[in-house]
């Protein structure tokens, strides 16, 4: 027995959560206790997807060793014990280690998903100015989570009840909380696979396709701006608000601090624009109630977490198409180096590996053979779910591909191979999953982006929703490989995982039904989003959609290609006036140095009273008079910007609503640019 492959993959899992959680999140800014939960619930359903394979291939051991028991107590009754004749796996752990361990990470997740993760969230958004009333709108807030989670919980119960030969214990009971947990993950993930077994090979495909994505792109753009643009109306209206109610709240008044918390949320830039606007005369100026201050307050958090987002989304977007762009531009050329349109400054040793001759090669030429590679090999795997997920419950014969996999390594005793199958199987259910959770149109508030721009609010929200999937998805790929007794109908030793699971004898709807044949529904799933009906469904509702032959279509691209001309233009004018301000630092630099040899030559010979016509800022004055101001940008505006997000984010906020850009090449600041007290947590409000 050996422990190190096992603390491997546990290192390993908590490296990779802590890892993107860097990237993602803002460990800095975000309070500790956000960071914990978020790490912990990554971690742990990461941990899941890695030590599985490990469990498996010890249950197939077990298997192994039951079998040889049976067989030789039936030949010979008087054996006291068999030889070993199976393998042990090179990962074999102690019998208790798995089960612990599933007990603690299992239990763990759910109570961070169904509990501590949605009361966080519901409390970073809440309104409220005390922690009773913060408390009281989160549990509010989650009613419709708690009520469908006790809806099947509720419905199992009087299951129970109507059959008077079962009996209700403790056992059955945790069976029957991780079965409404299961079934509301399973129901969920069935919706996200019959969209992302196709959407993810395709989008692989179309990706190798410059022309196609750039397309795509200027769609995404003009799309993006709408709602970028509705983003910054809804600012304005709340800011209308605010001015309206710090003009009815005078300093003396008892709601006051409250109105003072509001305004600790709205950044410096926002703050300065509100107080240069004039309200409209027919303004009522009418001193708000509490609730009236509360629903203003909540309002104020969703519509600046809004706006960070798709100005997040924007500068991503508008990157992605530059770059595009300049792969287009740069296909036809002959010296076969890469000349971007806005150079990016890299390490000294990353410019020595990745020149502009590697960087062209890759980009115009060897990028796009391997996404299409990769979206083969997505392809056939997803065609392998599809049809592994309609055969599964099939025992003989063996439909299921990957029970046919697992079978041919189990006979050879290559557990290595099991492994590496398993967790490849996993990982790329997961990838489809999760990829396609964050890209719903329905959960357009939540948006996971890189280089430390993703609030505390979407950070919460991947947590609860790897907690929620990950779980049923293991279970799901249990069965696909014939390891759950209840697929299969047959007696077998089961990984620990099932055991700590549980399983759902008492209730045969879930056991029999719902977890059995639900999963089919992927196949219709999958050939809706083949066949895009979707997309062409919400195209005739009005809601525009790529579709590539539509009139709207083009237009929209039409519409983006002019938008992103427009922010070309703007970037180019920043890069001049970055570019203007350098020279005209190494003019005064010269300036001054010229200035102090001069005075000390003069020194030399006569000494005689510095007049302001010899000083350097005289001279230093008169370049700046040469200079047209309206080249720069004023207040913390810079030129490069490489992701386009408003500095206006990067300034006054508290903790659990935004961030600092902690990138090299982002923008950086003055300290007198923050107003109001730093960024004090996640209970800033009290």
């Amino acid at each position: 027995m050996s422990l190190g492959p096992l603390l491997s993959e546990v290192i390993f899992a908590f490296c990779l959560a802590a890892t993107l959680l860097y990237k993602y999140g803002n460990v800095f800014r975000h309070h500790i206790i956000v960071t914990i939960s978020v790490l912990i619930a990554w971690y742990f359903s990461l941990l899941i997807i890695f030590v599985l394979p490990l469990d498996v291939s010890s249950t197939v051991y077990r298997q192994c060793m039951e079998q040889y028991i049976h067989n030789t107590s039936i030949i010979d009754n008087t054996t006291v014990g068999p030889p070993i004749v199976c393998q042990e796996p090179w990962s074999s752990v102690p019998d208790n280690v798995f089960p612990n361990l599933w007990r603690i990470v299992y239990w763990t997740s759910q109570c961070l998903t169904w509990l501590i993760l949605p009361l966080m969230q519901s409390y970073i958004k809440a309104g409220d100015f005390t922690v009773q009333g913060k408390l009281k709108s989160a549990l509010i807030d989650n009613a419709i989570y708690y009520g469908s989670y006790l809806f099947i919980c509720g419905i199992l119960l009087i299951y129970i009840a109507l059959k008077p030969e079962l009996d209700l214990d403790g056992q059955k009971l945790k069976a029957i909380a991780s079965s409404a947990s299961n079934t509301w993950g399973l129901f969920l993930l069935v919706l996200l696979l019959g969209y992302a077994l196709v959407e993810v090979p395709r989008g692989l495909w179309n990706a190798s396709k410059p022309g196609y994505t750039l397309h795509y792109s200027y769609f995404k753009a003009a799309k993006l701006s709408l709602d970028k643009c509705e983003a910054e109306e809804a600012v304005d209206d709340i800011l209308e608000s605010l001015q309206a109610a710090s003009m009815a709240i005078g300093p003396g008044h008892p709601f006051h601090r409250n109105l003072e918390t509001i305004f600790q949320k709205v950044p410096a830039e926002l703050k300065d624009r509100m107080n240069r606007k004039q309200l409209p005369d027919d303004t009522p100026i009418d001193i708000p109630s509490e609730k009236a201050l509360i629903r203003l307050h909540r309002q104020t958090i969703k519509s600046l977490q809004t706006l960070q987002r798709t100005e997040t989304q924007w500068g991503i977007l508008i990157e992605k198409i530059f770059n595009l762009e300049d792969v287009a531009k740069n296909q036809a050329s002959h010296d076969k180096r890469f000349k971007p349109t806005f150079p990016v400054m890299r390490p000294f040793p990353l410019r020595l590996i990745y020149n502009s001759t590697i960087e062209w090669y890759w980009k115009c030429i060897v990028k796009s053979y391997v996404q299409k590679l990769a979206a083969i090999a997505a392809g056939s795997l997803s065609v392998a779910v599809v049809w592994s997920e309609v055969t599964f419950f099939n025992k003989s014969p063996v439909l299921s591909l990957f029970a046919q996999f697992v079978n041919l390594a189990k006979v050879k005793y290559d557990y290595f191979t099991i492994e590496v199958l398993s967790t490849l199987i996993i990982a790329y259910l997961c990838y489809c999953a999760y990829s396609t959770v964050l890209k719903i149109r329905v959960l357009n508030l939540y948006y996971l982006a890189p280089h430390h721009q993703t609030n505390e609010y979407s950070l919460i929200f991947s947590g609860m929703m790897l907690c929620r999937l990950t779980p049923p998805m293991c279970l799901n790929f249990l069965g696909l490989i014939h390891m759950d007794s209840h697929i299969i109908k047959t007696h077998i030793l089961e990984t620990h995982y099932t055991q700590v699971m549980g399983h759902m004898d008492v209730i045969s709807i879930i056991s029999d039904g719902f977890n059995v044949y639900f999963p089919m529904a992927i196949l219709a799933f999958c050939l809706a989003t083949y066949f895009s009906l979707g997309s062409r469904l919400l195209s005739m509702l009005g809601f525009q959609q790529f579709l590539g032959d539509d009139e709207l279509t083009t237009d929209l691209v039409e519409e983006g290609r002019e938008l992103i001309k427009r922010e070309r233009r703007k970037r180019q004018r920043a890069e001049d006036s970055t570019s203007r301000k350098r020279e005209l630092q190494e003019r005064f630099n010269n300036v001054g140095n010229i200035s102090r040899y001069r005075t000390a030559r003069q020194s030399t010979d006569t000494v005689r009273p510095l007049r302001r016509d010899d000083s350097t800022e005289s001279a230093r004055a008169g370049l700046l008079r040469d200079v047209d101001p309206t080249d720069y940008y004023v207040g913390t505006t810079v030129a490069n910007d490489s992701y386009g997000a408003s500095s206006r984010f990067d300034h006054g906020y508290q903790s659990d609503d935004f961030f600092d850009l902690n990138t090299d090449n982002l923008r950086t600041f003055t300290s007198t640019t923050r107003v109001g007290p730093p960024p004090r947590g996640l209970f800033d409000d009290i």
